[in-house]
């Protein structure tokens, strides 16, 4: 993840769930330098008192240059809360490795989230490939069926590292991207934000965060990376389609999503699943009950 506002939302409902065992937390270069994300997701983790270990990743992407979001995140990242100083579990190993020894350690398959740029993603499956057998899924913030956030062809995630995103869909990995189709009709407005911070302290931080996310629309927020989270938990609130998924590289629409929706090139072969629509009230309750019964 690249903590980031809506990445702090997505790592607050996993550490919080009970149905959710987090094994790892990894960062990456994204809406901030990997710093800076690393102290967002430390902050987040020692927020909740978590004990599950962080390691930072890649600082920069694959083959393009890195470019950030804080012109929407603000400069740290993940501004409007004074977050107290707590205990860190900072490993010394990069994310690659980290992941390496925790899919060797585990016995189950795993599930990996990613809700930053998949760099580390790219960097790991070239260099242990043959830890792909433990994993069961990924499922991914990013990508679009209907045009960008970070330029009109291209969403920010595959946009930072398009290379990473080639790389993760020729995996032959079970995928599943959640893009802007979905995260732009789950918005939640000011009206949603007050009652939510009203709940605990974990409302009235997250509530913070979300009002200084320079990401507004015209009915509200959008909380783009915890549809992840949702979608792991609730896939009856999505819509979605088995296509096969191309990413512009280069060129004016680079860091585009090219779905054959047709299913004519090739020849009806897929290797993603996209989601395509969502139940927003639905969501939006679901996230406002998670909130309410965190920790704090």
């Amino acid at each position: 993840m690249d903590p980031g506002i809506d990445d702090a939302v997505a790592l607050s409902v996993l550490l919080n769930n009970k149905n959710c065992q987090v094994e790892l937390i990894t960062t990456v270069a994204g809406n901030v330098t990997v710093d800076k994300t690393t102290k967002n997701a430390l902050k987040i983790a020692n927020f909740f008192n978590s004990e599950v270990p962080l390691a930072a990743g890649a600082s920069q992407p694959l083959v393009k240059a890195f470019e950030d979001a804080a012109r929407i995140h603000g400069e740290s990242g993940m501004e409007g809360y004074d977050f107290p100083e707590g205990n860190s579990h900072l490993l010394k190993q990069p994310a690659v490795e980290a992941w390496h020894d925790v899919l060797n350690k585990t016995e189950k398959k795993i599930t990996l989230i990613l809700t930053g740029s998949y760099t580390n993603f790219a960097l790991w499956y070239r260099e242990y490939p043959e830890d792909v057998l433990k994993i069961e899924r990924v499922i991914v913030m990013g990508g679009s069926l209907s045009g960008g956030n970070m330029t009109s062809a291209a969403e920010f995630n595959v946009f930072t590292d398009p290379e990473a995103a080639k790389i993760l869909l020729s995996s032959n990995l079970s995928v599943t991207m959640i893009g802007l189709d979905v995260t732009l009709k789950a918005l939640v407005d000011r009206d949603w934000i007050q009652k939510v911070a009203a709940l605990n302290e974990s409302g009235k931080m997250l509530a913070a965060l979300i009002s200084h996310y320079n990401d507004w629309h015209a009915d509200g927020w959008p909380i783009h990376d915890v549809n992840t989270v949702a979608y792991l938990l609730h896939p009856e609130f999505y819509s979605s389609k088995k296509l096969w998924v191309d990413i512009a590289t280069d060129g004016p629409a680079i860091g585009e999503t090219v779905a054959d929706i047709r299913a004519a090139y090739h020849q009806g072969r897929t290797n993603a699943t996209v989601a395509t629509d969502i139940d927003a009230d639905a969501f939006r309750n679901w996230l406002k009950q998670e909130i309410s019964s965190m920790t704090r």
